[in-house]
């Protein structure tokens, strides 16, 4: 039964991913702006023990949400993923809904980026206007996409290894300041005091419930490795080997990065810094250091949206192959890649920049929302499919053992993976600042289940599904 469902690969994408290119770009896609910029608003909203916490908890949600990915990434490789899935075993409406609201969160993000990167750069180049920046990184970016899937991952390893090598130098130069092993300008080493100055929980739990908003949203962008899989050599031996690594090492990362942030800044200076990474390599006094983070910061930028141009593309190539999308985004040119997705993607990319200028306090904000929320019912849909895919595989006959990369302790996992998504959704609503999100991005949700049942299944015209010519197993 695995077999079948594995052999609905995506016709003409060509499987020139390599185990390491899978694990850089999901490693890649989490440590950004939300380890770099966000850490310091974790660690001042929570203090240093709460922010630790809160990064735990939402490596919790992540790792469920992997491994629920992994079994099914495995049994089912095909580009676009997690939006096929939820179509397959959840329902049309569902894959509908999951392919267009994740489309337009990453499309709306990589508008945000080239946005970063400009004004990034305006540090180096202040006479030069932000908005070259952004035309010179949107082509860039755009021509890594069009020539290979190769060249993409070879691009996005590169960009992924520098913030790497990056945080890895922070926590061995910031580890050895803790101690007194590299001297800190202007004070003796700090060891463990400001953990315990004002106590492990300064601003008590509300202030982790605060900040695991935040800390999720961060560890968001991990399943971007499943959109990938239908382009992975091997997807059977290299999801799972890229899975296993993939969360210990970014929760070691995040961890003893806030760890060492907490240990070195007082809390209650974090959370009013531009880069608390920048302020720690202040400290040590190595030269340079504002440069050296905004060129890594830069790299960081570069990478969320160069990941979220080839996500985006093969989500909406995804839905035109179900036909839930005009068919032409799923015609692929000579290298295998899908360009008309990939234009309309960099075009909306772009078009979203401009809203944050013309129609900043409306339409800007609705799609932030929508982007916002995108994220967690992604995360829900992954749990709930394979929920449902593993009652109808063994519904059908199949053997759990025969599974080539299982999901453990089912179905404790997939529900207890709803159970947190739906906490962090609650802990948003206690959050006045976040509330309006809530109501504009379900709302959209809602509004992409109302237009399916009036184009579909209202008017009995259902998308056909041509991932697979062959009768379905698994059909509801």
């Amino acid at each position: 039964m695995e077999e079948e469902l594995g052999s609905q690969q995506s016709k003409g994408l060509k499987r020139s991913m390599k185990s390491r290119h899978l694990f850089m770009m999901s490693i890649g896609g989490v440590i950004g702006t939300g380890l770099f910029l966000g850490s310091g608003y974790a660690i001042g909203e929570a203090g240093p023990a709460g922010a630790i916490t809160a990064y735990l908890f939402g490596g919790l949600v992540m790792y469920l949400v992997m491994i629920c990915l992994g079994e099914l990434s495995v049994v089912m490789p095909v580009s676009g993923s997690f939006q096929a899935h939820a179509e397959r075993f959840i329902g049309p409406a569902t894959g509908f809904m999951i392919g267009w609201t994740y489309w337009l969160s990453w499309a709306i993000y990589v508008g945000l980026e080239f946005i970063a990167a400009g004004l990034l750069m305006a540090r180096w180049f202040p006479d030069v206007p932000v908005w070259v920046w952004c035309a010179i990184f949107a082509l860039l970016l755009f021509g890594i996409n069009a020539l290979t899937t190769r060249s993409f991952a070879e691009t996005e390893y590169w960009f992924s290894a520098i913030k790497v090598l990056a945080v890895l130098f922070f926590i061995v130069v910031g580890g050895a300041a803790i101690f007194g092993l590299v001297p800190i300008k202007g004070q003796s080493a700090p060891f463990l005091s400001n953990f315990f100055s004002d106590g492990l929980f300064p601003t008590g739990f509300m202030g982790v419930f605060i900040s695991m908003m935040t800390v999720v949203y961060a560890f968001m962008g991990s399943e971007i490795m499943g959109v990938a899989a239908g382009e992975t050599e091997n997807p059977e031996k290299n999801i799972p080997k890229a899975i296993r690594s993939i969360v210990i090492r970014i929760m070691v990362f995040y961890v003893l990065a806030t760890f060492i942030l907490s240990a070195i800044v007082p809390w209650k200076k974090a959370g009013v810094l531009e880069s608390p990474f920048v302020t720690v390599f202040d400290m040590i006094g190595i030269p340079y250091a504002a440069d050296i983070m905004n060129f890594v910061i830069l790299t960081a930028v570069l990478s969320v949206g160069n990941t979220g141009l080839f996500a985006c593309t093969r989500i909406l190539y995804s839905l035109s192959q179900s036909g839930q999308a005009p068919r032409l985004f799923g015609k692929l040119n000579k290298r295998g890649i899908p360009m008309n997705a990939l234009f309309v993607t960099l075009v909306f990319a772009l078009l979203s920049l401009l809203t944050s200028v013309m129609a900043e306090e409306t339409l800007f904000v609705v799609l932030l929302a929508i982007s916002g929320v995108g994220g967690v019912v992604t995360w829900m849909a992954i749990a709930w499919a394979q929920y449902r895919f593993r009652r109808q595989y063994i519904a059908k006959g199949g053997k759990v053992e025969d599974l080539t990369f299982k999901v453990p302790f089912y179905p404790l996992v997939p529900i207890l993976c709803l159970l947190m998504c739906v906490g962090i959704v609650v802990f948003t609503a206690f959050d006045p600042t976040q509330r309006t999100s809530l109501y504009i991005g379900f709302g959209f949700v809602a509004a992409c289940y109302i237009f399916y049942y009036f184009k579909f299944a209202r008017s009995k015209v259902h998308a056909p599904v041509l991932r697979n010519k062959e009768p379905d197993k698994f059909a509801q």
